[in-house]
């Protein structure tokens, strides 16, 4: 079995949070969603778990930072193409996030931009070609 991996972001607003990520592309999992947090399904082994900050204090006694005005994890998932990267970030800005929060990164091989949630957590999303990344490495 594929590992998983739960990302935890503490939101301000989970149903805002929430309607922004269904317009990304997730899907939320009721089994594990309820008025303190949300579940969203990326894909088979990501997931995204939206936590008001009374339930994200539970897991850690360490204070919820402004995610607007720091920065503690940068977030990076994979796109299939350059388009998919730019549709997602379109995506993103249509549902009320901020697109480019950071330099887009076009490398010819490997292309990236990012978008910032309603909270201010950072999605970078990435294209790579394979064959010419490793060529490029190489030479």
């Amino acid at each position: 079995m594929s590992k998983l991996i739960f990302v935890n972001l503490p939101v301000s607003d989970l149903k805002r949070s929430t309607a922004f990520y269904e317009a990304v592309g997730g899907r939320v999992n009721p089994q594990c969603t309820d008025e303190t947090a949300a579940c969203l399904v990326f894909s088979d082994t990501i997931h995204a778990m939206l936590l008001t900050h009374g339930k994200f204090a539970q897991f850690t006694p360490k204070p919820i930072v402004d995610a607007k005005a720091s920065a503690q994890v940068l977030l990076c998932v994979s796109a299939e193409s350059r388009g998919e990267v730019d549709g997602l970030v379109e995506k993103a800005r249509e549902a009320g996030g901020a697109p480019d929060p950071t330099p887009t990164q076009d490398f010819g091989f490997m292309y990236g931009r990012s978008f910032e949630d309603p909270d201010g957590h950072i999605w970078e999303v990435m294209w790579m070609d394979m064959e010419a990344a490793t060529a490029a490495m190489a030479g």
